[in-house]
C-alpha cells in the first residue's frame, strides 16, 4: 500500500484518524472521539492526502463521504491496525477481563457454527471486551488425502493472517500446537415428516435424492467414495455452499444430506429438521485447534486456546 519512502516518515496516527473518519463519516464527530479540534482532523487528512494521492473524504451538508480510494485502503488500514494493537497487547500481562484485543479464528463454517454460541457466552462472562473475528477456512479441492487438504489453513496460520485454525485434521507438523476440540461423526438430515428419517435402510438412502454441501459445486463427496467401497452410489440433486443453507433447504424440500452431528444437534431444529443415525459407517474424525508453537507464548492466544476447550466441554 505504502512504499519505503513513504513508511520512513508515516505518523501512525494518521491510520488511526482515518479509521475512525472511516467510521464516523464526520470531521466534528472525529475530533471529539480522537479527543483532537476539528482543525486538527483536517490538518491530518491533508496529510493523508498527499501521502496517498488522492482526496479520501469528499465534504457534503451532512459530513463527509469517503473516495473509492479510501473505501479500498479501509480493509487493509483496519487490518494493520488490529496487528499493531495486538502486538501491543501482547507486551503486557493479558487480562481478559480488561482486554480489548481482537482475535481472529479460521475455521470451516460447518465448525465455527459449532463452538462459535457457547465460546461467545463464555466471553460475555469473563472477556466483555475481546473481539473474535471468524474467518472461513475451505478445504483444497482434489487433494488425495484429508491433512493435505487444510495446508493452505497452516500456511496462514504462519503468516500470522489468524490466530487460530479449527479444522478437521489429525495429524499436524512439529512446529504447531493443537489441542483436541471433539470429535465428530455424521448423521442423515431431512425435514421432519420425511419418510427416510420414520425407516432409514440403505437401499432407501441410495434412491434418494441428496444434497451435498461444496464451495465449489462439486456433486462427488466422500460419501459417494463410502458407497463405491460396497458397490453403491446415489444421485446428487443440489450443492450448497455452507451448512446452515443447507438446512435451510432441506426443511423445504424432500432431498437429504449427509452432516456433522454436533452442527445438527445445535442448529437443526429451529429449521424444521430431523435427523437419524446413517445407514453405513461414515466415519469418526477430530476437530482439532491449531496454533504455531510460537504463538502458544502468547498469553492471549493460549488463553483463548483453553477458552474454546471450555466452550466444548461444557456441552
Amino acid at each position: 500500500m505504502l512504499n519505503q519512502i513513504d513508511l520512513s516518515r508515516i505518523d501512525l496516527n494518521l491510520l488511526v484518524l482515518f479509521e475512525t473518519v472511516m467510521e464516523e463519516r464526520h470531521v466534528g464527530r472525529s475530533a471529539q472521539r480522537l479527543n483532537l479540534s476539528p482543525s486538527a482532523i483536517s490538518h491530518g487528512l491533508g496529510r493523508l492526502r498527499t501521502l496517498l494521492d488522492d482526496p479520501l473524504f469528499l465534504r457534503t451538508p451532512k459530513g463527509v463521504v469517503p473516495t473509492d480510494r479510501a473505501e479500498e485502503l479501509a480493509a487493509s488500514i483496519a487490518d494493520i491496525l488490529a496487528r499493531i494493537r495486538g502486538v501491543v497487547a501482547t507486551a503486557a500481562p493479558f487480562d481478559p477481563s480488561r482486554s480489548t484485543r481482537r482475535f481472529t479464528i479460521g475455521a470451516p463454517d460447518g465448525v465455527s457454527s459449532v463452538f462459535l454460541p457457547p465460546l461467545l457466552e463464555l466471553l460475555a462472562g469473563t472477556a466483555p471486551g475481546v473481539v473474535i473475528s471468524i474467518r472461513q477456512l475451505l478445504p483444497r479441492q482434489g487433494e488425495p488425502a484429508p491433512d493435505l487438504a487444510w495446508r493452505d489453513a497452516l500456511a496462514e496460520l504462519e503468516a500470522r493472517d489468524m490466530d487460530i485454525a479449527v479444522i478437521p485434521q489429525a495429524e499436524f507438523p512439529a512446529r504447531f500446537a493443537h489441542r483436541l476440540l471433539y470429535q465428530e461423526d455424521f448423521v442423515i438430515a431431512a425435514r421432519q415428516g420425511h419418510t427416510f428419517v420414520a425407516g432409514p435402510t440403505l437401499t432407501s438412502y441410495c434412491a434418494m435424492q441428496h444434497l451435498v454441501v461444496s464451495h465449489t459445486g462439486d456433486t462427488h463427496g466422500f460419501v459417494d467414495n463410502v458407497l463405491a467401497s460396497h458397490g453403491l452410489s446415489r444421485q446428487v440433486a443440489l450443492t450448497v455452499p455452507n451448512f446452515l443453507f443447507a438446512l435451510a433447504i432441506l426443511a423445504g424440500s424432500d432431498l437429504i444430506s449427509a452432516l456433522p452431528r454436533r452442527f445438527v444437534e445445535m442448529h437443526a431444529a429451529r429449521f424444521g429438521v430431523a435427523s437419524v443415525d446413517p445407514p453405513l459407517q461414515l466415519g469418526r474424525f477430530p476437530i482439532n485447534i491449531v496454533v504455531p508453537q510460537v504463538a502458544m507464548r502468547d498469553e492471549g492466544v493460549a488463553w483463548l486456546v483453553e477458552l474454546l476447550q471450555t466452550s466444548t466441554m461444557q456441552r
